[in-house]
């Protein structure tokens, strides 16, 4: 499917974070309200969500109350077994029937948590739920457990796999490449990156060295999503976006990179960094979590989608097809070949 300019159908994404809501029962209509909009993923747990509930208990909640929408935690990197984070979103995977992925909430904070976050992806890929360097799958060819050996400078992981292979062969990986140092753990491993940035310009450039990157590690650039990230506030109803908030991107602010406006503006904003080649589309974060989720799905979804910018309905029921991205063939996997 492509959009009139040419270009595939963008990508959407949002936030369903409450702030000091711990009660996973009110995640389940944000969760429902995005699916309408046939939203590609829901993210929970991001940096500015603290203290907030479990990421990942609270989808696995939603699974069962929702049918297409991706789940996407954002799960903590230092301080956590990366064979117990790898278990846990296969987990959610599988109860989800193919819809998760999972961010590590490393990449803000410098480059020693970023260096952690390279050192988590790549024991991942040991355990086989890898991207980009054949890293995938659970089980040798489709019954054999294999052996995790990865040993790295703040962590080692040794010892049987024994888990069978998720549904999407490996859950979607999102990785916020905004910081320098992140961008190369996201041109390797991530099947999604995030730009928090201020123009088009900018976010065409970065795109650009990614998917450059990313052909230089060996993977084909087209695997690759790169979002725009930003915090929206609706507030303002139909208004024109304030002065530099417009089509020419969002600003920094106390509440971080931000759009305000009303909903036409940013279906406009969308639509212009999407056809300039800036990003495959957008993760957004509502300031205000019920009324900005709301104005978005009904108001710049519905904008988007009668512009045929945007789908109507889900075509397939994984994360991997809303993003179209191929399910991953796993490297341990005999082929008529070996010997």
């Amino acid at each position: 499917m492509t959009a009139p300019h040419g270009r595939g159908l963008l990508h959407l994404a949002a936030a369903v974070d409450q702030r000091g809501s711990f009660d996973a029962a009110a995640y389940i209509e944000p969760a429902q309200l995005a699916e309408r909009g046939a939203l590609d993923f829901v993210t929970l747990g991001g940096p500015f969500a603290s203290p907030g509930p479990d990421a990942l208990g609270v989808l696995a909640r939603l699974a069962p109350v929702t049918r297409r929408i991706g789940l996407v935690p954002s799960v903590p990197g230092i301080r956590t077994e990366a064979c117990r984070v790898q278990e846990a979103v296969a987990t959610l995977d599988w109860i989800s029937r193919g819809r998760a992925g999972w961010q590590s909430d490393g990449p803000t904070a410098g480059d020693e948590d970023e260096d952690e976050d390279e050192a988590r992806f790549r024991a991942d890929g040991d355990g086989d739920t890898g991207t980009g360097d054949g890293v995938t799958g659970g089980f040798a060819g489709r019954d054999g457990p294999h052996r995790v050996d990865y040993r790295g400078s703040t962590f080692s992981v040794t010892g049987p796999s024994v888990e069978p292979r998720p549904p999407q062969g490996h859950p979607v990986r999102v990785v916020d490449a905004t910081g320098s140092s992140a961008r190369g753990t996201a041109a390797r491993y991530a099947d999604v990156a995030l730009l928090r940035v201020t123009g088009p310009a900018q976010a065409r450039a970065l795109r650009a060295g990614l998917r450059h990157a990313a052909a230089e590690s060996g993977r084909t650039p087209d695997t690759l999503r790169v979002l725009g990230a930003l915090t929206v506030d609706l507030g303002d109803g139909e208004r024109a976006a304030e002065p530099g908030h417009g089509g020419g991107g969002p600003r920094h602010t106390p509440q971080g990179l931000l759009y305000r406006g009303g909903p036409v503006g940013l279906a406009q904003l969308i639509a212009v960094w999407h056809e300039s080649e800036a990003v495959d589309g957008f993760h957004l974060t509502p300031l205000e979590p019920r009324r900005d989720l709301e104005r978005l799905v009904n108001g710049t979804v519905a904008l988007l989608q009668h512009r045929g910018l945007f789908r109507t309905f889900y075509p397939g029921s994984t994360l991997r097809e809303h993003l179209r991205l191929a399910r991953p063939a796993s490297r341990y996997t005999v082929t008529g070949g070996a010997s």
